[in-house]
């Protein structure tokens, strides 16, 4: 099983994403957890009335950011000698810690819309936690046939952003390589609003359709044969078509589809161009298939 490692602490638990801070903890919850993920230091007082509006503000944004970033807050009174050090001269004032140095910060309380920017420009600072090469193992542990392996680490790394269209995507397509198609349908109706449009998501259902379809489709050599007796059997075609797609055959399986279409494209409502399109949606937009099937099904429509 893949490890997301030191630098996804995204998935430290809430309670330690924004604390209280002391002298005494400064380097371990500040300068050291700052190589791993950046933190925001906020330094305030009880007496000072905008700490009051900004610190709960920021807390938010922390909280919002899903692990991404941390916060921890400074008493100034409590906490004088590193607030000299630091040489703060007023409060509020908020620095952003990223591998144990300031690297961002201000002064004063801000609008929502400013700490919102702010909060992202610190988030930048550390990447993205090492979540895009978690899910380049993930695609490759389904490509060798790892597919639990890659469910498992598709479902880590929404552990720590669940609305990461890649990993979503990713652990539907694990579970339709584990012959889990009802489960990769729950994932799908299911998705979050802010990702349930995305391409990736879209690439799945086709997938999930051709899946359902392969499990249904008929004898290959069968089919062959029957096509071969009479060339005009469309519905023969279309299924021989289904069965290589199931056999793993998707370029033979799209030359026959072609071929069902240039031969009758309005045969049962256009069924070979529809078929053709969840083909090429299913697929990677820059397969070798999926370029070469487009350029001759465009030839043909405009032909």
């Amino acid at each position: 099983m893949f490890s997301l490692g030191e630098k996804t602490a995204a998935a430290a638990p809430k309670a330690n994403l924004i604390k209280d801070g002391t002298e005494a903890t400064f380097m371990q919850d500040v300068i050291e957890a700052s190589h791993d993920v950046p933190v925001i230091v906020d330094f305030w007082a009880p007496w000072c009335g905008p700490c009051k509006t900004l610190g709960p503000a920021l807390e938010a944004a922390v909280a919002a950011a899903g692990g991404k970033v941390r916060m921890v807050k400074i008493n100034v009174d409590e906490n004088q000698m590193i607030a000299g050090q630091l040489r703060i001269q007023s409060i509020p004032t908020v620095y952003a810690f990223w591998q144990g140095k300031p690297a961002d910060g201000f002064q004063g309380a801000l609008p929502g819309s400013e700490i919102k920017q702010f909060i992202e420009r610190v988030i930048a600072l550390g990447g993205d936690g090492g979540l895009a090469e978690a899910i380049e193992a993930a695609e490759g542990m389904l490509a060798e046939g790892a597919a639990v392996d890659a469910a498992e680490t598709f479902a880590a790394i929404l552990g720590e952003e669940p609305e990461n269209p890649l990993a979503y995507a990713g652990l539907a397509r694990a579970h339709i390589a584990l012959n889990n198609l009802e489960q990769a349908e729950v994932l799908l109706a299911n998705a979050p609003a802010s990702i349930a449009k995305a391409k990736e998501l879209d690439a799945v259902r086709a997938q999930v359709e051709l899946a359902k379809q392969a499990a249904n489709a008929g004898p290959e050599q069968d089919l062959r044969v029957a096509v071969e007796a009479d060339p005009a059997n469309h519905q023969a075609r279309f299924d021989l078509a289904a069965a290589l797609l199931a056999a793993g055959k998707t370029e033979e399986a799209v030359d026959q589809l072609l071929e069902l279409f240039r031969r009758d494209r309005e045969w049962n409502d256009g069924a070979a161009r529809t078929q053709l399109f969840t083909i090429f949606e299913a697929l990677n937009a820059k397969d070798p298939i999926v370029l070469k099937g487009r350029r001759k099904l465009s030839s043909m429509i405009f032909a």
